[in-house]
């Protein structure tokens, strides 16, 4: 939420399409303005890229586990890939040749998730045969990394910070307020509120879900070791039976129906058991460092941080901080292992995906880069006599 309350501020005062990248090269003393969008905008790609992938990638997991439920299907690694590449194709297909789909797409998503979410929770609260009590849903620690797990190799502080990551990646996106200010009425306000409630009702509705959900759980040695592989399918299947669960499988399914492209960052699952976890934790690094620049220029350079009418006044500064080093926090956990032992086979590769944008950025802009891009451009209209002139501004440049 610190987090968001910062880019909140941002977009208050600075409510353009070009979000992150435009808010640094803003942000930021013109001499370093190209410099800062530019490394900006190769992260957010990177987290853009990587989003895709984990979505993706989720589903063709879901589809490959609701297969297995009654069936003689024994998914692979070779199997869920090629799934995996079917879901990109039709994405690619409906992006390319289906435009007219995807409001009707968009319309549907907001509905699942909102009224679906919550209608699985209550059912799933309602028909569970019984339920557990609060003290094993609130104080029950469960390692889950291996023998011996990471809780006795490190602490259990280390392994509570990995399992934040799934929480973390849910609660990325909410950047689209600021992609879509331009098209948006009194956008100095409705784009902050647009970025505080989304994050909010995504909190208070995944929550909500995973209590429903911990809550129902029918017998918990059963559920983390499921035959299955995933545990809140076992979970569905203890409630709802075998043909309900695969119906209510479906449905999730369709939760997961919101992207377009990325294939290679997913072709290491081939022989890695971790590779949806580290899709996602390069998401979400490469999202939040690309949220956490802006944040950290205007913090270094308040003087030319302009405020807008979302003011955060005298906390400005220290919710800004908390930003800033809760996003370094995350980037270097969901860089480190979480599962023991670590092989070739559980390697986190996130820190191998995260190096590779930051050294190339970085390589790119000295090797090149600087000696021609000049930021983003902003359209500035002006009045000469009675005629109104278009002008480009560089915000990379200084102003002659």
């Amino acid at each position: 939420m610190f987090v968001g309350l910062g880019m909140a501020e941002i977009v208050s005062a600075i409510p353009t399409s070009g979000g992150p990248y435009f808010w640094a090269a803003r942000l930021a003393p013109v001499k370093h303005a190209a410099f800062a969008s530019w490394i900006t905008g190769w992260f957010n790609l990177l987290g853009q890229v990587a989003v895709t992938t984990g979505i993706s990638f989720g589903l063709a997991g879901l589809i490959s586990t609701t297969a297995t439920i009654n069936t003689a299907y024994a998914p692979t690694a070779g199997k869920t890939i090629g799934i995996y590449a079917a879901i990109l194709i039709s994405h690619a297909m409906v992006n390319s040749f289906g435009v007219h789909i995807l409001r009707f797409l968009n319309d549907s998503s907001i509905i699942l998730h909102s009224l679906g979410v919550g209608s699985l929770a209550i059912a799933v609260l309602a028909k569970a045969p019984t339920h557990q009590n609060a003290s094993f849903v609130f104080s029950t620690f469960y390692d889950g990394t291996g023998d011996p797990g990471w809780s006795m190799r490190a602490s259990p502080a280390y392994v509570a910070a990995c399992g934040v990551l799934m929480a973390q990646y849910t609660l990325t996106g909410f950047d689209a307020s600021a992609h879509l200010s331009e098209e948006t009425r009194n956008a100095s306000w409705s784009a902050p509120m647009g970025v505080i409630t989304s994050i909010g009702i995504s909190a208070v509705f995944g929550f909500f879900l995973l209590l429903a959900l911990l809550f129902s759980i029918q017998d918990f040695t059963n559920t983390v070791g499921t035959s299955y592989g995933q545990p809140v399918t076992q979970i569905l299947v203890d409630i709802f039976g075998t043909n309900g669960a695969i119906v209510l499988m479906t449905l999730i399914m369709l939760f997961w129906l919101a992207a377009t492209l990325s294939f290679l960052l997913a072709i290491p699952s081939l022989g890695s058991s971790v590779a949806f976890a580290a899709a996602t934790s390069i998401a979400t690094i490469g999202l939040y460092i690309s949220y956490g620049i802006p944040i950290l220029i205007g913090f270094i350079y308040p003087s030319s941080f302009k405020k807008g009418p979302f003011n955060l006044k005298m906390f400005s500064r220290p919710v800004a901080l908390v930003a800033v080093l809760w996003i370094s926090f995350i980037t270097i956990i969901f860089c480190l292992p979480t599962t023991n032992p670590v092989t070739s086979q559980t390697l986190n590769y996130t820190v191998v995906a995260v190096g590779i944008i930051a050294i190339g950025a970085l390589g790119s802009w000295f090797l090149s880069a600087r000696k021609w891009f000049t930021g983003p451009i902003r359209q500035i209209e002006t009045v000469q006599g009675d005629t109104v002139v278009n002008e480009v501004e560089f915000l990379g440049q200084e102003k002659i």
